[in-house]
């Protein structure tokens, strides 16, 4: 009897061929401006880690105490016995933080878009979704019952036009986008949007994992950004990006709570979030709550990085946020870039198809506040003598 997993061996000898076959990087400590990469010293440009928190002293401080109280693990789903007063405590501060009726924790943003979207909606109902929304919610589409429809990246036109043909046939209609784009930086046309499902009586859903902790009053977010508290259904948020540790949430109207606690799946078929993780989150959430300056020096720093970037003349799009892409076009010039920027001491992953489409390669910046202006202005003059080199400016 022959191998049976030949068929993955080929696809992997097809990967390498390609020249898209790759081996994970090691970080051998932090996740920090600087990293120890495979044993190399390199200003790290691609972490989602936007506000430094995820290493702070009071938010590791927070999750060791929460350990010596709760134990490593909650041993249990949030329906058994997984559901902790901290988690409680936690949901209750997020509530309070995003001026919303109830949230709900979740174990990550992933599940937050697989849980949520098939617990309301059902056979019947129609979802209409961004083209450049985020894998997760496609994949939380696809495990809902409803039809969908999809309309061209933040094009109000076409999100009426698919409304005015198929309105009448549905009983739900939910509208989803991402607040901010991750590829690209751009933010959702989210006051049109609401004022597009109130004309007919859609319902909305915002994943605004990256605009939380970024945008807003204290990183509260796109929501608050466009100062539309109340009006957006449906406000998902990350706790592993901008806040610095691990978990996702929704923040809704109360009775959207008391219905996924009964029918998100992640909620009901796998353990809760583990204490140490609870109690860091709470004490960065406490930390945005008392003071504005991690968001200060995140917009500070992608402010400067851009100008510099745009000034050296290389095209950095139409991000309106510190998600800064360097756009190239061409796959293998793309990661050739990554490569020699690697060898020259800065860290930034090549983003190509199919994550993008076909040339559109980019490299893409995460800008942070834990950058210092030297950080910036070495990565910086690295990217100026790597894209004369490679006539990329």
């Amino acid at each position: 009897m022959g191998n049976s997993l030949e068929y993955l061996k080929n696809q992997v000898e097809e990967l390498k061929k390609d020249g898209v076959y790759r081996k994970l990087p090691i970080n051998y400590g932090p996740c920090s401006n600087v990293i120890d990469l495979n044993h190399n010293q390199v200003v790290n440009l691609s972490s989602n880690n936007y506000l430094g928190l995820a290493s702070h002293d009071r938010v590791k401080k927070a999750a060791i105490e929460a350990v010596e109280k709760y134990g490593a693990g909650t041993g249990s789903v949030r329906t058994i016995v997984g559901n902790m007063d901290l988690l409680e405590n936690l949901e209750i501060l997020l509530a309070e933080f995003k001026k919303e009726e109830a949230v709900t924790c979740f174990q990550s943003g992933l599940n937050c878009n697989i849980g949520a979207i098939q617990a309301i909606v059902n056979k019947g109902d129609l979802i209409i979704s961004d083209e450049l929304n985020h894998a997760s919610i496609i994949d939380g589409v696809r495990l809902s019952r409803a039809d969908k429809a999809v309309y061209k990246h933040s094009n109000m036109e076409d999100l009426e036009r698919i409304l005015k043909e198929k309105r009448d046939n549905y009983n739900t209609v939910l509208i989803i986008t991402d607040g901010v784009f991750s590829m690209d930086g751009d933010l959702a046309k989210l006051p049109e949007i609401v004022k597009i499902a109130k004309k007919f009586n859609c319902l909305t859903y915002v994943d605004d994992a990256h605009g939380s902790g970024v945008l807003g009053e204290s990183g509260r977010g796109t929501v608050d950004h466009f100062k539309l508290h109340g009006q957006v259904d449906f406000i998902i948020g990350t706790l592993s990006k901008a806040i610095g540790v691990i978990g996702g949430y929704v923040a809704s109207k109360a009775v959207v709570k008391d219905w996924l606690l009964h029918r998100a799946r992640p909620l009901l078929f796998s353990t809760a979030l583990p204490p140490a993780a609870i109690g860091a989150t709470i004490e960065s959430v406490k930390m945005l709550m008392e003071s504005e300056e991690y968001t200060d020096k995140l917009w500070d720093n992608a402010r400067y990085f851009k100008e510099k970037m745009s000034k050296l003349g290389f095209d950095i799009g139409h991000s309106e946020t510190p998600i800064t892409p360097v756009m190239v076009g061409s796959e293998s010039k793309t990661m050739e870039f990554s490569r020699e920027l690697l060898k020259n001491g800065v860290f930034v992953s090549g983003i190509v198809f199919p994550t993008v489409p076909k040339g559109t390669g980019r490299l893409r910046c995460m800008i942070s506040a834990m950058h210092t202006k030297e950080d910036l202005n070495f990565a910086i003059d690295v990217f100026e003598k790597v894209g004369k080199e490679l006539n990329i400016i």
